[in-house]
């Protein structure tokens, strides 16, 4: 006998579907939870690359939408900074870095990367749960919003060098030839940014405590960072643990390949080397068991 009613449409239906010719080049995308691959498909983030710059030009106009000044605040706050802290160390009679450079080049220089870092950081970090509409409605790679959280940070920095330019013309500051390995550093400190921000935006999927806790580590990470002063005056026998910190490295590299002060110590990179590679595999892996599951759980 032959079902009737509501099992007669479910079986017809399955057996439509199992039937149905599917080939690997069809417009069918089935998504499982079970399907975990450890780690990103390459292939399909290319395909989505598009998307990518799609949700920085977002972020982009987002962020500059109604203001009346618009991208200068993105050198307002660094050159803030630059003028406290340099008023400040000439009242103590300090000076935290060596060298001939004016220490107001040498603190803007470094306070425009560590905004790079910062930006990508706590913009990464609040990406799942501010497009939790989008998540828990459309299939795409998931990774596509921190990467995304890159690009508007980056183009920051670049305006932020324009102004360092400037001030290196006004203190009559020559660039030094090892200039041209100072992208080296700047991609360093993306992947930086990158690696911590996998991990804080998976946890922060699933524990909103996360949002309230990455602001006080950035200003934190002003005093464990060499934003305002160089490595060197770290004691030698905590160097090898400051510098597992991966900012230590990009810090002091930048501000070498651009104005030519306090060459890093190249075992001190290393270990930032090692220590940026381990974040970045295990924030991957991280990111892609919480994937599984992320429009479940938002």
């Amino acid at each position: 006998m032959r079902p009737h009613g509501k099992n007669a449409a479910t079986m017809s239906l399955t057996e439509n579907f199992s039937q149905a010719d599917v080939h690997p080049s069809s417009d069918v995308v089935i998504v499982d939870a079970k399907q975990y691959s450890g780690w990103f498909d390459l292939r399909e983030l290319w395909r989505y690359r598009e998307l990518v710059w799609i949700f920085a030009e977002r972020d982009i106009k987002v962020r500059y939408r109604q203001t009346a000044v618009g991208i200068a605040w993105t050198v307002l706050q660094p050159l803030a900074q630059m003028v406290a802290f340099n008023g400040l160390f000439q009242m103590l009679n300090s000076r935290p870095v060596d060298g001939d450079v004016p220490y107001q080049v040498t603190s803007f220089c470094g306070l425009i990367l560590y905004q790079l870092f910062s930006g990508i950081l706590s913009t990464s970090t609040a990406c799942l749960v501010d497009n939790r509409q989008m998540v828990t409605k459309v299939y795409f790679p998931r990774v596509v919003l921190p990467l995304s959280s890159c690009l508007r940070p980056l183009l920051d920095f670049c305006i932020g060098l324009v102004v360092l330019v400037l001030l290196m013309l006004w203190f009559q500051v020559p660039p030094t030839a090892a200039v041209l390995l100072a992208p080296i550093f700047v991609v360093f400190t993306v992947l930086s940014g990158l690696a911590f921000g996998l991990w804080l935006s998976a946890l922060n999927a699933h524990y909103r405590d996360f949002g309230y806790v990455v602001p006080f580590m950035l200003q934190l990470g002003m005093v464990v960072c060499p934003v305002l002063y160089e490595s060197s005056k770290v004691p030698p026998p905590w160097y090898w643990l400051y510098h597992l910190n991966p900012m230590a490295a990009a810090l002091d590299g930048f501000r070498w390949t651009v104005l030519g002060a306090g060459v890093p110590h190249w075992d001190g990179v290393l270990i930032s080397f090692i220590s940026l590679a381990l974040l970045l595999v295990s924030g991957g892996w991280y990111f892609r068991r919480v994937e599984r599951f992320l429009a479940d759980n938002i």
